[in-house]
């Protein structure tokens, strides 16, 4: 009868140990694939900001388009993406042009005192970034041109 007793606690003892080792097991592979996922995440944020900073950088450096953008009026600040094609055509086609596949880009071009926020966003994660364009050989008339992009 002694015998039976200790057996039954030993089969009790190995069922608690299989219980932790399994809870351990499947609490790994669930920090394994939070990881991957975080580091993926890491990976398009450096690369979606390096993109941005590209695409303004070259704006910013080219006298046609930095005229393009301080020539804007104030009356008709801010620009939205949807008159972008209208108020500064060449600005657009660039960033259209330089915008990843895999990433959707819009841009915003404001006075440098206000806010310039996106007026509409997806719910989605948004990378922005932005930029002042501040003269030309002909004026000074500082703008300033955000953009803001997210995945796909």
């Amino acid at each position: 009868m002694g015998y039976l007793i200790k057996k039954e606690n030993k089969k009790g003892w190995v069922r608690i140990v299989e219980a932790f080792v399994a809870i351990l097991l499947i609490a790994g592979i669930v920090l394994i694939v939070i990881e991957q996922d975080q580091n993926k995440r890491e990976d398009i944020s450096s690369q979606t900001y390096d993109y941005l900073v590209s695409i303004l950088r070259e704006i910013q450096l080219d006298n046609n388009l930095r005229a393009e953008i301080v020539n804007i009026q104030d009356s008709e600040l801010p620009v939205e993406w949807e008159e972008f094609n209208v108020s500064a055509p060449q600005t657009f086609a660039k960033i259209t042009e330089k915008t990843p596949s895999y990433l959707e880009c819009i841009g915003k071009i404001c006075s440098t005192s206000d806010l310039c926020l996106l007026s509409q966003s997806p719910d989605k994660t948004i990378y922005a970034e932005s930029v002042i364009i501040t003269a030309n050989l002909q004026s000074y008339n500082p703008r300033a041109l955000k953009l803001f992009c997210w995945e796909k």
